[in-house]
């Protein structure tokens, strides 16, 4: 006889950042009994909302180097200013041979970069932007280069970002959905309260109205009616 299935309830946890691998490595190290073999795994994380972190990770099993790049990752996060979907101005950086140019777009543009350009953009939340890399097309060095072009954008004091409106947006429509509480001062409230016991001792005092009986119809009465 077949066992039951159990069934699993145990509620898996919301992830805040979305992961995207850009490449795992192989790398061997000679040392004097030969050689030892590991895995480098290059991590991006994102929230879509403005927060973007890459990390770097080895192990001798890949699942264990992503977990480390992750977790490093994690803890090299930067904010991205994005304003109606793009970025504020145009940055140029050259990392080691890897040189990239990012710069702001129209509505409608979509995000133009290939690569871990595009990655970066998609887990940063950013919809339109023109992109184009030079030089070296290591991943390793054009995802470092990405991050520091990131990360030297510059917001608007004076402009709210698109997440910052977002959450003004729904503090908002929170303030107008809440019941509306009438605020009064400590004395009015005492006065209240005083006038409530006061109601309340009364209507316990007064007895409740009793109805007089209906008074039997006469022989006379019960004839005319007939």
């Amino acid at each position: 006889m077949a066992k039951p299935q159990r069934q699993n309830n145990s509620r898996r946890e919301v992830k805040a950042f979305d992961e995207e691998v850009i490449q795992v490595d192989r790398v061997t190290r000679v040392v004097k009994g030969g050689r030892r073999l590991r895995f480098r795994a290059t991590v991006v994380i994102g929230d879509r909302k403005g927060k973007i972190g890459y990390g770097i990770g080895k192990s001798t099993e890949v699942q264990a180097a992503i977990q480390k790049a992750v977790t490093r990752a994690q803890k090299s996060l930067v904010k991205v200013p994005i304003y109606n979907g793009t970025i504020p101005h145009q940055v140029d950086v050259k990392f080691k041979a890897a040189k990239i140019m990012i710069k702001p777009a129209s509505v409608g543009t979509g995000v133009i970069a290939g690569g871990p350009i595009r990655k970066m953009l998609d887990l940063a939340g950013v919809k339109n932007v023109l992109s184009k890399s030079f030089g070296s097309n290591n991943r390793l060095n054009t995802t470092k280069a990405a991050y520091k072009a990131l990360s030297m954008l510059r917001s608007r004091p004076d402009t709210d970002t698109d997440y910052d409106a977002e959450q003004k947006r729904d503090a908002k429509h929170a303030d107008k959905a809440a019941p509306q509480v009438k605020q009064m001062s400590a004395k009015d409230a005492k006065s209240q309260v005083h006038a409530d016991k006061r109601f309340a001792s009364k209507s316990a005092g007064q007895k409740p109205a009793t109805q007089k009986p209906a008074e039997p119809k006469t022989a006379k009465e019960s004839t005319k009616n007939s």
